[in-house]
């Protein structure tokens, strides 16, 4: 036998020995013998490969609301890239993508090298084998024993690749398997996926990306960190200008576009995603939590799953009414500190400071609960920390302010400032359109619509006088401003005589409707003597409130228990959707990242009161904008001309809380003013009032939704009846009975303690 046969055999035993060596090394990891290796993701996870998804919450008119998400990422298609962008990616991670599948045999014999000496230097990793590692976690996850050793692990991680690689490219597109690349891709400042940063760098959609963004964009492809052009900008600019020089060498773009563009700034238009930002900040909130559950019930993920959640509120609303908070607050917030003259807002019901409020309210805090387990409560360490001065950012209606406070201090500067809460929905549909919590809700997280409830004040009363409606009285029916007085069963405080807003009587006879317009005390807490305390409340509840309250004669004043905003809202609906209390609701429906529907949802429905008890109570709502003395009078004009309008506003013992409820054919809302702690309020009831503090924020919000005809919201008028109502509605034809001669039970109850704050 010659030599020349001697080495044909040699070479053929040799590729036979490596092809069976190879063939047994990937039937050994791919089927982790003895656990060796690690395992392998499955055929169908494959098929299905899974990257965490941000959710989206949608308003009614296809705006993103904003995210829920642990990695912000959107997942996007081919067709949604600019070609700037493929063609930068491809000459800088993988020229031959095209070419090979998914190994590429020249990276490969690089590779294989550095394996057979044991002197791995990488090389040969595609694109596909790095869609591999995001994926599936080849260097991270499933390691099995001879991980330990760190040269072996690399060599077994490689060869993962490429089976998963090789497996991939079966599956899917070239196209299909760039898209996906780019989607798995961590981009730093929370962006993760090409879509979410082409915003956060660019505020643009990858299909509109140029040379110059995109590679920004691939430069931060593998060291977000080091080469992110916020952070590191001259790192950043070295890295573009290698990428850019790939683009020039692969005759992508020309000398002279390479000098331009090595020299040009960033152009970049930075916003990281914030749930503290955007629109229905507040809403947002509020709703995770709902969602949080569905999703638990469900078995989906709210922060990966790539749910997509359509809501009723309408972003052009939203951005009215949050315009509408944010003016009339910061012009509130200035009358409340020039009428304080310096003296602190938390007084007691005489009108006098109280002195240990912060020393009390600190308390409450985590910081301080924080301190004291660390130091004891009693501890000097403990006020040392409280009182030590520190850098901090804090809130102003002219942006934020960079000062020195120490908790102390800082609790002392946010609680001084006034709060407030708005919702609008439609009566009939049960959607909500707007939901303002707060006034800014980075700083202050509390949400006034729905998690915050106060006492209604006299925006109770609509219920008190529903069921005076109910009972048969006629809006015209006619009562005399006179002291009513209660017994209770308080030797201490044996009767109650609920006293009108400036003290006085007048002694005058007025209709129901006219004093439910000028919120009259002493008229309601006739009527409520009539009907008794126990009908308010099961008129309230029928309406919409599920709050406890208590029947007792203070009740008739909206002092027998805290309610919402969201519940108020709810309730007022119940008279403008003919008797039908419509749940006010927020979502519509849930579907999964495929666009397949979850679920729909559709609001709880039921009759309250009748339909012409409703109607009557639209006409005695309208009293406020149509009596003299209402306190809807002052509304603007070009609200009023051609519209129907009801209302009622609210101010709470000490004028704590300012309310205003507003009622259209189409609209209902809602708003509330006061202070996180019912200790904080104007000095005087006439600077506190509802009609002040409250009314002007709906007022703005309708008119600017009146002003925008896109939004299609328009004037018109209630709905009435079709069934004659067998009521007089003219007070000057009113034949009714008087106030002296009505035959319903005037007598007076028993009852126990008032609680009145």
């Amino acid at each position: 036998m010659n030599i020349y046969k001697i080495l044909i055999y040699l070479v053929w035993a040799v590729v036979l020995s490596v092809l069976i060596g190879g063939c047994t090394v990937i039937t050994a990891i791919k089927n982790d013998a003895f656990g060796l290796f690690g395992g392998l993701p499955s055929l169908q996870s494959l098929e299905r490969p899974e990257a965490d998804l941000s959710s989206e919450l949608m308003s009614s008119d296809g705006v993103s609301l904003g995210k829920y998400f642990r990695h912000n990422r959107t997942a996007i298609s081919y067709n949604e890239l600019s070609q700037e962008l493929i063609t930068t990616l491809l000459v800088t991670e993988d020229i031959r993508f095209t070419k090979h599948p998914g190994i590429d045999l020249r990276g490969l014999m690089r590779a294989a090298s550095g394996i057979l000496t044991f002197q791995f230097k990488g090389g040969g990793s595609t694109l596909t084998m790095q869609l591999a590692e995001n994926l599936y976690g080849t260097s991270t996850d499933n390691q099995g024993s001879l991980y330990s050793n760190r040269k072996i692990g690399q060599i077994i991680t490689k060869i993962k690749e490429w089976i998963i690689a090789l497996q991939l490219e079966t599956s899917y597109t070239k196209e299909e398997i760039l898209a996906m690349y780019l989607n798995t891709i961590e981009y730093g400042s929370n962006s993760y996926g090409i879509q979410v940063a082409a915003q956060t760098y660019f505020n643009k959609l990858p299909s509109e990306l140029n040379y110059k963004e995109s590679a920004i964009l691939v430069a931060l492809i593998n060291k977000p960190t080091k080469y992110n052009p916020v952070t590191n900008p001259e790192f950043a600019r070295a890295k573009r200008t290698e990428v850019l020089y790939n683009l020039h060498k692969y005759g992508k773009i020309d000398k002279a576009s390479y000098d331009t563009l090595i020299v040009s700034d960033f152009g970049l238009q930075y916003k990281v995603a914030n749930q503290n930002q955007g629109l229905a900040t507040y809403f947002r909130t509020v709703i995770r939590r709902d969602l949080m559950a569905w999703c638990k019930k469900n078995d989906f993920d709210l922060f990966s799953d790539g749910l997509k959640i359509y809501t009723t509120i309408d972003s052009r609303m939203q951005a009215y009414a949050e315009t509408a908070v944010n003016e009339h607050m910061d012009t509130l917030q200035y009358i409340f500190n020039k009428h304080l003259q310096g003296h602190a807002p938390w007084i007691d019901k005489d009108g006098n400071e109280i002195l240990n409020f912060i020393d009390m309210t600190i308390k409450r805090t985590p910081n301080y609960r924080q301190l004291a387990q660390k130091y004891g409560e009693k501890s000097d360490s403990l006020e040392y920390y409280l009182n030590l001065p520190k850098k901090m950012t804090v809130f102003s209606y002219n942006g934020d302010i960079d000062t020195t406070f120490s908790l102390v201090d800082s609790l002392k500067y946010y609680k001084q400032f006034l709060q407030a809460g708005f919702m609008s929905m439609e009566p009939q549909t049960g959607h909500i359109k707007a939901w303002v919590g707060g006034i800014d809700h980075k700083y202050f997280k509390y949400d006034h619509v729905k998690q915050g409830k106060r006492q209604p004040g006299s925006t109770f009363k609509p219920f008190v006088y529903a069921a005076a409606i109910d009972l048969g009285y006629s809006p015209c029916f006619p009562v005399v401003d006179a002291p009513v007085t209660w017994v209770l069963d308080d030797p201490a405080n044996p009767t109650w005589t609920p006293q009108n807003a400036d003290g006085k009587y007048s002694g005058e006879t007025m209709t129901i409707r006219k004093a439910m317009a000028s919120s009259v005390n002493s008229i309601t807490a006739n009527i409520m003597q009539k009907i008794s305390p126990r009908a308010a409340v099961d008129m309230a509840h029928a309406c919409g409130i599920e709050s406890p309250l208590a029947a007792v004669p203070s009740l008739c004043l909206g002092a027998g228990g805290d309610v919402s905003l969201y519940e108020l809202v709810g309730a007022y609906s119940t008279f403008v959707n003919q008797g039908t209390w419509t749940e006010p609701y927020y979502i519509t429906r849930i579907e999964d990242k495929n666009g397949v529907v979850l679920e729909d949802f559709i609001p709880k429905r039921r009759e309250a009161i009748s339909e012409k008890t409703a109607y009557l109570m639209l006409h005695m709502l309208k009293g406020a904008v149509e009596e003299e003395g209402g306190t809807g009078r002052g509304l603007a004009w070009s609200l009023k001309q051609n519209n129907d309008i009801g209302a009622k506003t609210g101010t709470t013992q000490n004028a704590s809380d300012g309310w205003f409820m507003g009622v259209t054919h189409n609209l209902v809302g809602g708003a509330w003013v006061g202070g996180d702690d019912r200790y904080v309020h104007f000095r005087n009831w006439s600077m506190g009032q509802g009609a002040r503090t409250a009314r002007p924020i709906w007022e703005k919000f309708m008119l600017k939704v009146y002003a925008d005809p896109l939004i299609g919201v328009e004037k018109g008028f209630f709905r009435k009846p079709a069934q004659p109502l067998g009521v007089e509605l003219d007070c000057d034809r009113y034949n009714g009975v008087t106030a002296e001669s009505d035959s319903l039970d005037t007598g007076v109850d028993d009852y126990g303690d008032l609680d009145i704050y």
